[in-house]
């Protein structure tokens, strides 16, 4: 086809109506920052910004957001497009990392929040300065759909993020307990314990390993694994936890990322509480499946690593805060996380 005529029936193609939405920025190349960076540490009186990353959220969940935030002792600003709605999405795409960008250059703000997960933060990925970012440490905090953020950063920025609560959580006193120990660092070598209130734990493979901790929703894993925003796992302390979905999905998962060499070199595995994830009956009333913990024991159990299921992290209400890239120790017999390094400083 000659150059003018192939001109011209492009220009005939009718542009999709979301199409300001799914454009994507300039492919600039990124570095890995060598040195980890740890954001300053927290503390009462402090000021939060509040940014909705995913999934928009309702002015009944900004003021839950608020006022539980406000609890823990700290002031709250919500981000300029906290409150937008485009679609399944919070705003733009542009509109949410102009938020990030936001918080992490206001001098005024010590620390970030979310406000809750849903869908939307791998699409804001591309997006973000992560040299600005670096330039600026805070805490960050989320869990779900942020997980998705949480990697982004941690390994174009280099800096500790937190896998936590999000603003309308449930701010009971374990989760309290945790997050404040953790982003406050008030405790030296600070242990994790599992919550009383929750199901067993299960030692998988026993035994006790030490690395950086990386990890969250396995479903936001899984996805990023063979995009630029996957992280190396070799010695790294693992943690994963699920929501809603059968144990076929789960199997699905977690072979994916078996297949792609992700369990090769870990140094652990910590799985957290994969909430709700049973079979569901067929058009018949009949359940034909594995259970989760017979997947769990068929795709991981000939891993050579201590390996522990049902620790407080994930989808539930008494949830610990796990401090993205800091150096732990897990014991998989004694159900513990350990920090052997300050998050903060």
């Amino acid at each position: 086809m000659k150059r003018r005529n192939f001109i011209k029936a492009a220009s005939a193609i009718p542009f999709l109506s979301y199409g300001r939405l799914l454009a994507q920025p300039s492919g600039e190349k990124r570095l890995i920052p060598d040195i980890k960076v740890r954001p300053p540490r927290l503390k009462k009186g402090d000021t939060i910004g509040l940014i909705t990353p995913g999934s928009p959220i309702t002015e009944d969940e900004l003021k839950e957001s608020i006022t539980n935030l406000s609890n823990l002792g700290f002031e709250v600003v919500p981000s300029h497009n906290v409150m937008a709605s485009e679609g399944y999405l919070a705003g733009s795409d542009k509109q949410r990392a102009d938020d990030i960008h936001e918080m992490f250059s206001r001098k005024d703000i010590n620390g970030i929040f979310t406000t809750r997960g849903g869908y939307g933060c791998t699409r804001i990925l591309p997006y973000l300065d992560y040299k600005l970012i670096r330039k600026n440490p805070k805490v960050f905090v989320g869990y779900s759909d942020v997980t998705a953020l949480l990697y982004g950063i941690y390994k174009y920025s280099r800096l500790v993020c937190f896998h936590g609560p999000v603003g309308i959580s449930t701010f009971n006193d374990y989760s309290v307990y945790n997050l404040l120990n953790v982003v406050e660092y008030t405790l030296k070598d600070f242990k994790m314990y599992n919550s009383v209130d929750n199901k067993p734990v299960v030692t998988i493979r026993s035994g006790k390993a030490k690395g950086e901790l990386i990890g969250g929703n396995l479903s936001l894993v899984s996805s990023l694994v063979g995009t630029t925003y996957d992280v190396d796992t070799k010695g790294k302390l693992l943690f994963l936890e699920e929501v809603d979905e059968e144990p076929y999905r789960i199997d699905r998962m977690l072979t994916q990322m078996r297949e792609a060499g992700k369990f090769d070199e870990l140094s652990g595995l910590i799985l957290g509480t994969f909430h709700n994830c049973v079979p569901k009956p067929n058009e018949n009333g009949k359940i034909q499946s594995f259970s989760l913990l017979e997947v769990i024991y068929d795709r991981l159990g000939h891993l050579n690593m201590p390996i522990v299921y049902g620790m407080s992290i994930g989808h539930i209400n008494s949830k610990l805060t796990i401090p993205v890239g800091a150096y732990a120790e897990m014991d998989s017999v004694g159900k513990t996380i350990t920090l052997l390094e300050n998050p903060v400083i």
